[in-house]
């Protein structure tokens, strides 16, 4: 079975593939100063809690945008499950059916995204990443990834805005149905997820536009489910997509 770790700016995702599905997924939270111990610490209890031995994992990957994180990463793996994970990055880039102009630029969540958008979807693709930031990721049939878009993602944009003012309470994420603010809180969701709606619309419209050829678009991350709206922007929501191309990538290699 493989292990794919995903180490992103809010949560790292531990996900479990059986060779033909994934079975578990497990979040935790980004806290950089945690320590190796730590995290062998929660994922033996998972495992233990989901019945799994240790020694059924015979491949890891790991993508971390996080690079306080990746000593940790790099090996904590090892006194577990007796094996070096593959550590996703620009060295291995030339290796994958993609092509990428600043391939020290590019997070690896996103060279993730792309492979799993060019091998399952085939074609010209854009990947909509709903994560700590909202991401578009431009991939042609050839493999080359023309472009990304990064913007703030939903947690971020609310979490700025109740920190830089002094009497806007947190809100929940959930899309009222009207934009227009009654209340305080219904105002701030009706602002910022209902501008999201909007800005999502308006850069799929932009892109696919200045593309000028025919594009699906494939969501994914942990917050696409709640812009329901969208979803007819979309020609698939797939929220493994990240682990699923950490999952190709690891079979490339």
């Amino acid at each position: 079975m493989l292990l794919a770790v995903d180490a992103g700016n809010t949560n790292i995702v531990f996900g479990i593939h059986d060779g033909q599905n994934w079975i578990h997924e497990w979040r935790y939270e980004t806290v950089p100063v945690r320590n190796q111990i730590e995290y062998e610490m929660f994922l033996r209890l998972n495992f233990l809690e989901s019945n799994l031995g240790l020694d059924t994992i015979d491949r890891i990957v790991v993508s971390s945008v996080v690079p306080q994180l990746n000593d940790v990463l790099s090996n904590f793996s090892k006194p577990l499950f007796d094996r070096e994970p593959l550590l996703v990055g620009p060295k291995l880039y030339e290796h994958l059916p993609l092509v990428t102009g600043n391939p020290h630029e590019i997070g690896t969540d996103l060279i993730a995204n792309a492979m799993a958008a060019h091998v399952l979807y085939e074609g010209n693709v854009i990947v909509v990443d709903f994560g700590t930031a909202l991401t578009f990721t431009i991939v042609n049939e050839s493999g080359k990834i023309e472009g990304v878009n990064i913007a703030p993602g939903l947690k971020t944009a609310i979490a700025a805005l109740v920190g830089n003012t002094a009497q806007l309470p947190e809100v929940p994420l959930e899309l009222p149905d009207s934009a227009i603010g009654k209340n305080t809180t219904h105002a701030i969701q009706a602002g910022v997820l209902w501008g999201y709606v909007g800005m999502v619309e308006g850069m799929l419209e932009r892109v696919k536009k200045e593309f000028d050829k025919p594009v699906k678009v494939v969501a994914t991350g942990g917050l696409s489910s709640i812009l329901h709206p969208l979803h007819d922007q979309f020609d698939d929501v797939n929220r493994h997509l990240t682990l699923e191309g950490l999952r190709l990538i690891s079979e490339t290699i």
